[in-house]
């Protein structure tokens, strides 16, 4: 990491966080409702006294809580896990144990490392062989090699219901039909989409859904596995009984009461405070567009979940606009990764094909139902100045700009 990104800004800044799609700030009324089940209602949620049957409680109103988020019929088709990492992972890797006879895995090339990752390993241990879809360059699903990679042999498709860098929302409530056709099971991880856009996941076919709290104004290191009645479910993690059966360990009572909490807020939040978001976030897009040259936004505008916006500011790199933001107390983050010591685009840029003197320049503001129209006035007043400080000399006359040429040359 750069030098320059580790130096703070001036202490009398006010620090502006618009990168919520890496995580949010814990909601005050969240930690308020945590803090006793560290301290006074400590027990253990399987015990049989009254300090365990206390954390029993609690554990039981939050699981309802999380269940009416997402629209589940039931509670029980709740699972807490650690992550929406460990869900996902869970869900996949159940699939694939339970689903006799089918080795084949279908995915996106879009999907978070989380997804990814496990689908890798799978195909290099040779368990499982693995279809990555397409998108367009607006990030949209490729549905017809989609359809075609469904068959008798597919024991699972797990295509994400919102991206993380572009926000782009895939129709997996249409996509889970054609997987049961073929007999797969459908997982759709959920991690972006929860409590941004309305989930009623009761009337999918959706058979597993991962999710996340810490994306919700929730704490960290608490997820959930949404497993429709009826879904066989394998353990990624064995031991005890806790999860009926479903997860092993002692339940980490505080954060699931935090979840709880986290997802009663974010249920009210759609209607109240969503609208008002996707506003702010398009007055941001509109404003940036309309001031800034060779500025382009990345995804179907028309399909994304309210707080994200990833603009690419052409002939710059991500990591140099970054590092003045956050010298000017804004956090935002990169549609970049650093691979191998250099600067490369990400798999999901790439697999867009944004041209490449545009991916090396992708910012991605994400914002929250916190984030208020001074914050959006903020960036508006700092990010033509400084793309106006990095263009300077180093855009050289010959320096191709017109949008033909944006279009000549791909990630």
């Amino acid at each position: 990491m750069s030098e320059l990104r580790r130096e703070a800004q001036p202490a009398s800044m006010r620090c502006l966080y618009l990168d919520n799609n890496a995580t949010t700030r814990v909601d005050p009324q969240v930690l308020e409702a945590m803090l006793p089940f560290f301290t006074e209602h400590f027990g253990n949620a399987s015990s049989k006294h009254d300090f365990g049957e206390t954390a029993s409680d609690a554990v039981r109103t939050a699981r309802g809580r999380v269940q009416k988020l997402i629209g589940a019929a039931r509670d029980t088709e709740i699972v807490f896990t650690a992550s929406g990492t460990e869900a996902g992972n869970t869900a996949i890797l159940s699939a694939l144990e339970t689903q006799a006879g089918r080795n084949e895995i279908i995915t996106s090339q879009v999907e978070h490392p989380a997804i990814l990752a496990v689908c890798d390993h799978l195909e290099k241990t040779g368990r499982a062989k693995i279809h990555r879809i397409p998108v367009d360059t607006d990030g949209r699903l490729d549905i017809d090699a989609y359809r075609s990679a469904l068959g008798a042999n597919t024991a699972c498709v797990s295509l994400m219901w919102a991206n993380n860098e572009t926000g782009v929302v895939f129709p997996v409530e249409q996509l889970a039909a054609p997987a049961h056709e073929a007999g797969a099971l459908f997982h759709s991880d959920a991690v972006q989409a929860t409590g941004k856009i309305p989930i009623d996941i009761r009337n999918t076919p959706i058979d597993l859904l991962s999710f996340s709290a810490h994306k919700l104004h929730g704490p960290k290191g608490i997820g959930a596995l949404y497993v429709r009645k009826g879904v066989p479910l394998q353990p990624l993690i064995r031991g005890g009984r806790q999860e009926r059966g479903r997860r092993a360990g002692s339940e980490n009572v505080p954060a699931i009461v935090g979840f709880g909490k986290a997802a009663e807020a974010a249920r009210r939040s759609l209607q109240n405070d969503m609208p008002r978001v996707k506003n702010l976030r398009d007055t941001l897009e509109r404003r940036l567009l309309a001031t800034i040259d060779d500025a382009s936004v990345i995804g179907d505008r028309a399909n994304r979940i309210p707080t994200t916006l990833n603009i690419a500011f052409a002939y710059l790199e991500s990591d140099a606009i970054l590092v003045l933001l956050n010298k000017r107390g804004i956090a935002a983050s990169s549609g970049s990764a650093c691979a191998s010591g250099s600067m490369e685009p990400s798999h999901v840029l790439r697999a867009m094909k944004v041209p490449y003197a545009a991916a090396h320049g992708a910012v991605r503001f994400s914002l929250s139902r916190e984030s208020t129209a001074a914050d959006i006035d903020r960036v508006l007043e700092v990010m033509p100045e400084i793309v106006a400080k990095l263009r300077g000399p180093a855009l050289t006359l010959d320096t191709p700009r017109s949008p033909m040429a944006l279009q000549e040359s791909y990630v």
